[in-house]
């Protein structure tokens, strides 16, 4: 039986890279993508090392138009068709966002590659991705994309207010509301936070196993056909928008 194929944007370390762990583990074949080669060449290397050989390398810069459309000519030259496209990639901006004084540039930084690189990565990939007898497309969001979480005072993280990753991942989750309905019928899409999860983004202050953060995108990658599509998800249930 032919093995599934999925695409990890982000995928040579912390989630990214056990999310491919926990799916070649169930016998999916991997593309792990990353910008560096070096640190992606070492991230297959490791998991060929646990006996995980059916993981390979891609080189992609989801800021980049020619690098994710070099990404695609080499998939496609691979595969028939791309089972799910896992969009990982993404950055923080640094702990100080301050509503009132982070620069400009931060905020273009962070879209760049939280908002437009999802966005273009669907775009170019997409093709690819309708091929398959069961498409699937995850969006990696975060709890911190929730409008109703940020207004609850109740909520453990109400102080925490970022003036860019926080936004980014709203516009991202309202982006994938848009998509899964244009692809109503012909793909699933969803939106996965992971939590508060221990890991070189967060200067590995997150209370979460790296192990468990990627259980609810590995569960929402996996999906058959009757699963559902357009929902912001966590491994704790549906979250609130």
């Amino acid at each position: 039986m032919k093995k599934q194929t999925v695409l990890i944007t982000g995928a040579n370390k912390g989630i990214g890279l056990e999310t491919a762990r926990q799916l070649a583990k169930a016998d999916y074949h991997i593309y792990l993508a990353a910008r560096d080669k070096d640190r992606g060449d070492a991230a297959v290397a490791q998991l060929h090392a646990e006996g995980l050989i059916d993981v390979e390398f891609i080189q992609l810069e989801v800021t980049s138009e020619e690098s994710v459309q070099a990404a695609y000519a080499e998939l496609s030259g691979k595969i028939d068709y791309l089972d799910v496209l896992i969009n990982n990639a993404g950055i923080l901006g640094g702990f100080q966002q301050s509503a009132t004084n982070t620069p400009n540039h931060i905020f273009t930084e962070v879209f760049e590659v939280n908002v437009f690189g999802i966005a273009r990565m669907v775009r170019v990939f997409l093709p690819l991705v309708l091929k398959s007898p069961n498409p699937r497309i995850v969006n990696v969001t975060s709890d911190l994309g929730s409008l109703t979480l940020h207004n609850d005072p109740n909520w453990e993280h109400y102080q925490v207010k970022t003036a860019v990753y926080g936004p980014s991942k709203s516009a991202l989750n309202a982006y994938t509301i848009a998509l899964a309905y244009e692809l109503k019928g012909k793909a699933k899409v969803n939106m996965v936070n992971p939590g508060y999860t221990n890991t070189e983004f967060n200067n590995n202050m997150g209370p979460k196993s790296v192990e468990d953060g990627a259980k609810p995108i590995v569960e929402y990658a996996m999906l058959d056909a009757d699963g559902p599509t357009g929902k912001y998800m966590s491994d704790t249930g549906e979250s609130p928008w």
